[in-house]
């Protein structure tokens, strides 16, 4: 089954297909409402239109193209007009589906802190018999072999949810790349990932059951199918520094009372507790796009993390898409209900690593991080000098990291001193701090750099 790759995907950036969803398709007086495919839908049938074929196959329907109709394939009594649109450059399209979920687990408003790596990713590597040192990015000789597991798992899993040719394509777009640059392949399983498509949903479905006694099973039946793909997701060969602190994240959701009221209950804790994203959770810099979703607004500030710019791999750039990877740790800092835009604001800290409770909150009474990026204090030479040292950190150079940590402790020292962290600088506490609680030949240049730390794949 040929498939087109994410490079040639590009040519359908520009082409909707969409079907008719009015009660009476066939009408003449009623109003008509038009779906859109899904993104791998999309794909499947503008490449059976541009390559002269008669009909395009779907997992429920089949296009027909001479007569413009969608037809069931268990029914051919079921039929509604389709058409090909072009779009504007300038059209947008909001996808509530992909910012809105709660981006916690379902039966609790978020998951324990459990370190660097997700449990979810150490038991893939140990079910495909991988050490840490035989990672995708690491070790070219494992890659194929994983390319093919994913590929297999994902029409596996497509399988169960009724979407085996959404699965074949997805897949074959994967195997396509199977031989090809571990960068080129994380940029297909990137690509692929922004896709709507069963596979983002699924994976991070299941990804979030993670600390749930009740689910264990579930999401551990799940390690050999859509494990090897959030792998290579996982494994990004690019990600060598960390993100900007002081970054500022949005993510719409729609929460319960319930869950609302446990976010508040949390932040009113002293020291405040730090938990944990399970899954992979898609946010945006663009705080427009996530207010558009949801009773809830997600605002959250990195302290030291990271996290991947998805914009220049996705058809939807004006998103502004930024995944979060599983394990990110966090605290919920600040709540408030904002009356002009009837939502909930839940402000969070973002912290990549933590493990050692004592250091949690070593400025304990530090003031509360401000949120307003409009009139953010001078904090240039402590965002610098935190950069410096997640660079000299990722060198593995004990003499750097030492000189680093030295010029970071003055820096945060000074800023105290002059009362920055007073108008709202404040990451609650310093960086240095929280990057203590990473060992000095812990490789923190990327998430799969774990030499000489093998406590966290135990």
């Amino acid at each position: 089954m040929a498939s087109a790759s994410p490079v040639s995907n590009k040519s359908f950036i520009n082409v909707q297909w969409v079907w008719n969803a009015s009660p009476n398709p066939f009408s003449k007086s009623q109003n008509i409402e038009w779906r859109r495919y899904s993104d791998v839908e999309n794909i499947i049938i503008e490449k059976a239109f541009t390559t002269g074929e008669t009909n395009a196959i779907l997992d429920d329907y089949h296009i027909d193209f001479k007569h413009s109709v969608q037809i069931s394939n268990d029914d051919i009594h079921k039929q509604r007009p389709v058409k090909r649109t072009v779009c504007d450059k300038d059209d947008r399209i909001l996808r509530e589906e992909r910012f809105l979920p709660n981006p916690v687990a379902p039966d609790r408003p978020f998951g324990g802190r459990y370190g660097f790596i997700s449990p979810f990713i150490k038991e893939v590597v140990k079910d495909l018999n991988l050490t840490k040192k035989q990672l995708p990015s690491k070790d070219k000789t494992v890659v194929p072999m994983i390319v093919e597991k994913a590929a297999s798992g994902i029409i596996e899993e497509g399988k169960h949810v009724g979407k085996k040719r959404e699965a074949e394509e997805i897949a074959n777009q994967l195997l396509q790349k199977k031989n090809a640059d571990i960068k080129e392949i994380w940029k297909c399983c990137a690509y692929l990932y922004t896709l709507e498509s069963f596979l983002y949903i699924k994976s991070n479905e299941i990804m979030r059951l993670i600390g749930s006694e009740q689910h264990e099973q579930v999401w551990r039946s799940k390690i050999r199918t859509l494990g090897p793909f959030c792998l290579l997701l996982w494994d990004n060969p690019f990600n060598r520094k960390l993100t900007k602190p002081g970054t500022i994240l949005y993510r719409g959701a729609k929460l319960s009372d319930d869950l609302i009221a446990l976010f508040k209950d949390d932040c009113s804790k002293d020291p405040r507790p730090w938990h944990s994203f399970q899954a992979f959770t898609s946010c945006t810099r663009n705080p427009s796009v996530a207010e558009n979703f949801g009773n809830v607004l997600f605002i959250m500030k990195i302290c030291l993390a990271f996290t991947v710019d998805l914009t220049e791999l996705s058809k939807y750039s004006y998103e502004e898409e930024e995944l979060l990877f599983p394990g990110v740790s966090f605290t919920v800092d600040i709540m408030e209900f904002d009356k002009k835009k009837n939502k909930h604001l839940i402000y969070l800290t973002l912290q990549q690593r933590h493990d050692k409770a004592e250091q949690h909150h070593v400025y304990k009474n530090a003031p509360q991080p401000s949120y307003d990026p409009q009139t953010p204090p001078d904090t240039s030479a402590y965002i610098s000098a935190a950069l410096v040292l997640g660079e000299a950190l990722g060198s593995g150079d004990p003499d750097a990291i030492a000189a680093a940590k030295a010029t970071l402790d003055r820096v945060t020292a000074d800023a105290h001193a002059s009362g920055v962290f007073d108008h709202g600088a404040a990451f609650s506490g310093s960086v240095l701090d929280r990057v203590a609680s990473i060992d000095d030949d812990y490789a923190v240049a990327g998430a799969a750099d774990c030499d000489g730390h093998d406590d966290d794949w135990k």
